[in-house]
């Protein structure tokens, strides 16, 4: 399985938006989907503060 970078990220979780926009969801679809949207933007962020942490120690070197 590929890993996805932080731009594919964010783009899954906007793709997740707009099925939960969707007003014939049925809500077992939007809990689903409201997961897998948190999960892609809770990894994000922390390839975010990953690459933080990374700038900081090169600023120190």
């Amino acid at each position: 399985m590929a890993k996805i970078d932080f731009e594919g990220k964010i783009e899954n979780a906007k793709k997740v938006l707009e099925t939960l926009m969707n007003p014939e969801i049925t809500l077992q679809n939007s809990v689903k989907a409201y997961e897998t949207g948190m999960k892609e933007l809770r990894e994000a962020s922390q390839m975010l503060q990953d690459a933080e942490i990374k700038i900081a120690q090169i600023k120190k070197s």
